[in-house]
């Protein structure tokens, strides 16, 4: 059976157990995970799965029941699962399926090697990036080089006679090298994502973890100040995730975040311009419909520097009188939809990091930043978070820095962004973010 079949069937099957709508999401995955450690195989897992959830809706209440036993009975069982959910679930006049559906037309979602490239050969790509990060002079330690892939299908139906399928593939790898010994330990990241493994470059993943561990060592705490701050571009990626998190129209709704009731204002400088785009050709989160059916497509978030939209799945945007802006986003079948970012992206500026670092004149340019996602506070954005980077000295990099905090919150921090790098890439921190270089015109650093 197909799974579009398979989710018609377990759509037929709630209606059937009395729901009054139902949707069902079917979803078939194989993954594989490789750890490598000291030149050797640490651990190595290749795993699949076939399963299906249910929604159920009965007089503005929902409830859902997911499993993996596909016969007749079992899909039935499910569906009686859900129906009874719902019944004992609190009303919710907003609860239901979504308005709109359909599908975007996004091409270049499947690798055409994936398949092709067997575990040994996917084994020998991680191998080649430790020992890219292993061999570059001063190293001291690679903890570990890790190389993951996975393939999935999934189907959606309804019972307003929506139905659906896509496939997808991707794969991804990074390392973490140190430079140094003891208290004085510094270490680096290198990442690389794509469709396949052909998209990534071993090489560059390896030097790069490594590269950025030897850029810290020796690093020194520096003086506190009030200056100019670069962010890298992970960096960037890790502050925007935490800004898009509080887009959602459900941390909104739930007085969770510090962008409630400020739609039209300028929250941002005009530099700033960010998005998010579920159809993104080139998005490793792109797919042509979102987790409740609705089509795929791009929503400017800040445009100007002001607020223009939040982010809404079907039950949220009714809450709020909208539209959905197909933001129902599934980690699995496993669960309900919930409102997340897709692909969020940074439009870029006119400036390379080169560019930035020397606008910044006497300042810091941040590589890497700890407790980020526990360290601001949602309602009022402020945060103060460990730091570690290097000195910005008249316009060019200068000693390596540790032991330091930058704290602001994230509006004054947004409105101070002075210019975007030009040179954006994909990363996988804080959701799917494709970030580059920010130039903040003041923050504060705490150091000795």
């Amino acid at each position: 059976m197909s799974l579009e079949d398979l989710a018609g069937q377990a759509v037929a099957a709630a209606l059937s157990a009395g729901a009054g709508e139902a949707e069902a999401w079917a979803e078939e995955t194989r993954s594989r995970d490789v750890h490598v450690y000291d030149g050797r195989v640490e651990s190595l897992s290749d795993a699949g799965g076939r399963g299906v959830g249910i929604r159920a809706f009965v007089d503005h209440k929902s409830g859902y029941a997911y499993g993996t036993d596909l016969s007749d009975a079992g899909v039935a069982a499910l569906a009686g699962a859900a129906r009874e959910a719902a019944e004992v679930a609190d009303s919710d006049e907003h609860a239901g399926l979504p308005d709109e559906f359909g599908a975007t037309e996004v091409s270049g979602l499947r690798s055409a090697e994936l398949e092709s490239w067997s575990t040994e050969r996917v084994v020998e790509l991680a191998l080649e990036v430790e020992r890219a990060a292993r061999e570059r002079p001063g190293v001291s330690q690679v903890e570990s080089a890790v190389y993951s892939d996975g393939e999935g299908n999934v189907a959606i139906a309804n019972s307003r006679g929506f139905s659906a399928s896509y496939s997808a593939t991707q794969a991804w790898s990074w390392a973490s090298a140190f430079a140094g010994e003891g208290a004085e330990l510094m270490t680096g990241t290198g990442v690389g994502l794509g469709r396949g493994p052909e998209a990534l470059d071993p090489e560059a993943i390896g030097a790069e973890a490594a590269e950025r561990a030897l850029a810290l060592k020796g690093a020194r705490q520096p003086e506190s100040r009030r200056c100019p701050v670069v962010l890298d571009a992970f960096v960037a990626a890790s502050f925007l995730g935490i800004v898009g998190g509080m887009l959602s129209a459900d941390a909104v709704q739930r007085g969770r975040s510090l962008f409630a009731g400020r739609e039209g204002e300028e929250v941002a400088h005009p530099a700033l311009r960010l998005a998010d785009d579920g159809a993104h050709p080139e998005g490793p989160a792109s797919a042509p419909f979102d987790g409740e059916g609705s089509p795929g497509r791009r929503t400017a978030l800040i445009e100007e520097g002001r607020l223009l939209t939040f982010l809404f799945d079907a039950r949220t945007a009714r809450v709020a009188g909208r539209e959905t802006t197909g933001n129902a986003v599934r980690r699995s079948y496993r669960g309900p939809p919930s409102v997340s970012t897709t692909n969020l992206l940074l439009e870029p500026g006119d400036e390379t990091l080169d560019g930035l670092v020397s606008r910044a004149g006497d300042g810091l340019y941040v590589t890497d930043v700890a407790g980020l996602h526990s360290g601001v506070n949602p309602i009022s954005g402020t945060f103060s978070v460990g730091a570690s980077g290097r000195l910005i000295e008249g316009g060019e990099l200068g000693a390596p820095v540790r032991e330091l905090t930058i704290a602001s919150d994230l509006v004054s921090m947004l409105r101070a962004v002075d210019a975007v790098g030009s040179e954006t890439r994909w990363v996988p921190f804080g959701g799917i973010v494709k970030a580059a270089p920010l130039l903040i015109s003041e923050m504060a650093v705490s150091g000795s």
